[in-house]
Parts: C-alpha cells; structure tokens; sequence
C-alpha cells in the first residue's frame, strides 16, 4: 500500500469510503499502486492499468484500455464522445460495490492479461479529424504554424482540433484559435 494513496483516500471526504472500498478489491489483484496525474493508478509491470478519480456526482474506476475489455456486464462508460480507449465503472454509493465486487475483479483481470498479451488500442490519427475551416485558412496562410502543428505529438493535435472544431459560432472558433497560436508555435498543448 502507498502512503500516497492514503493520503488521496484521507483527504476525500465526499467519497472516502467507496474509495477505500475499490482499493480493497483493486488490491487484491496482482497490481502495484501509485500516483499518477494526482489520482491512484494501480500498474502491472509499468504498465497503466486502472485509475480511481473522484468527480463532483461519483467516482469511478478508469480502465486505461477498457474499450478493449469484454464488458458482459454492460457496465462500463464511455467518459466523452471523444474518449477513445479508457472507459469507466462508476460508483455514486459504497453498497453499489458489494453486488459488483467480483464483477470488477474479472474486469481487473481481464485488463491485467491485456497487459501481459501487449495488447494496443487503435486510436484514431489527427488526419482522422475534420480540420475546422477557419483553422485551416491560419495554416494556409502561415507557414510558421503550419510546421509547428505538425511537430506537436498526435495527443496534442488532437485536442486543439477538438477545442477548436467544439463551438458552433464562427466567431468563437476564429476566436479560440486566436488565443492558440502562440501556444502552437511554441509548440505547447493546448493544457501546457
């Protein structure tokens, strides 16, 4: 167990005991527990497996690979439209756990053996992105920008071109991107 981790479950008031309850059941399986993006994340060999996060109405296990998980239960959540590997088990009460403690043991499992096997998530490209129109024109007409969208990382192509393409106003996406540029040509994400 990792003082860490005590210290995150300590400091959760609103969903200390689901929290405690969840590490029981992550811990019995053969994962080692850390912190990561400042929530638990519990790993097999290195390899991310499951986080536990705290939200305002619930709280929930996140499976780093879930789209590849089985799911027979039905019970895990995509978190956005635009997640595209983790999905959820999410919990607004502990007794919501003690029915579904063996069904998230197998799910951890099966997670576990998806690590061993190497498996990978195919995820889409930025190519795979409609480009929005007026962010396409700032490309055309700048070369600077264009050479520094292309050495961002696939990750961060992908959320500018999300939270530019979001708005439904011209004037908003004209106005996001605005705000974005410097950050693009000194080629930062868009949360750097």
């Amino acid at each position: 167990m990792n003082p860490a981790v005590d210290e995150y479950i300590d400091n959760a008031r609103q969903w200390h005991q689901e929290l405690t309850a969840l590490r029981t059941i992550v811990l019995d399986c053969p994962v080692e527990e850390t912190i990561k993006w400042g929530v638990p994340c519990y790993t097999y060999r290195g390899s991310n497996v499951v986080l536990m996060h705290v939200f305002k109405d619930y709280c929930a296990l996140l499976f780093v690979k879930g789209v590849l998980l089985a799911d027979p239960a039905g019970i895990l959540i995509q978190q956005t439209e635009n997640t595209q590997a983790s999905r959820q088990i999410r919990f607004t009460n502990v007794q919501q756990l003690t029915p579904l403690r063996d069904t998230v043991k197998a799910y951890l499992y099966e997670a576990i053996e998806l690590e061993k096997a190497g498996a990978k998530v195919s995820l889409k490209q930025p190519a795979d992105y409609a480009v929005p129109d007026e962010f396409q024109r700032q490309l055309d007409g700048n070369a600077a920008l264009k050479t520094a969208f292309a050495a961002l990382t696939p990750g961060r192509q992908r959320a500018y071109l999300l939270h530019f393409a979001a708005p439904k106003q011209a004037k908003t996406r004209e106005s996001r991107i605005e705000k974005c540029i410097p950050d693009i040509l000194d080629v930062k994400g868009l949360n750097d």
